[in-house]
């Protein structure tokens, strides 16, 4: 049997096809900028104005500071407060866009999304929303690898480093 030496088609995993998506949506906007923003061009001031424009597009109601329901984190009753995006959904997508922009041939150097103004805008934007919902954020603690208790005592002696104290 003779192999004609292409493989089947992979289909991309559903990060690929999401990366690719916010890309393309990203590069769609860049074009719609009067004038035009080549990618070349962009910086994270563009980056922010693209995160700002998404907020129309949200739903996750962000009470205001003068709503009655400012900090509740289950509200009994509907308000005239905007839809924004989530803080996750948007560190998610700068994540995507973040990697997309080198696999795209940027230099992580000069790459936008990894911008420390960015880091800042999301920082912020997660905090307002936590406020805004009553709901403070922790961030998670990274867990230490569990020691073995021995006699009600912890057993250290599986420790790379041992000492003797005799």
């Amino acid at each position: 049997m003779e192999s004609s030496g292409s493989e089947p088609p992979v289909t991309p995993s559903r990060y690929e096809s999401q990366k690719r998506r916010d890309w393309n949506t990203f590069g769609q906007y860049l074009k719609n900028q009067r004038p035009p923003v080549p990618i070349s061009h962009c910086n994270c001031n563009h980056v922010l104005d693209f995160l700002r424009y998404l907020d129309q597009f949200g739903k996750t109601k962000v009470h205001v500071l003068g709503c009655m329901f400012y900090g509740q984190p289950e509200p009994p009753a509907p308000c005239t407060c905007p839809l924004r995006q989530a803080w996750g959904s948007l560190d998610a997508l700068i994540g995507r866009l973040r990697a997309a922009y080198e696999e795209n041939g940027g230099s992580p150097e000069t790459n936008p999304f990894a911008s420390g103004a960015i880091r800042v805008y999301l920082r912020e934007v997660r905090e307002c929303q936590a406020k805004a919902r009553g709901i403070p954020y922790k961030k998670k603690k990274k867990k230490q690898p569990p020691t073995e208790m021995v006699g009600g005592r912890h057993d250290f002696s599986s420790s790379s480093s041992s000492f003797s104290f005799s």
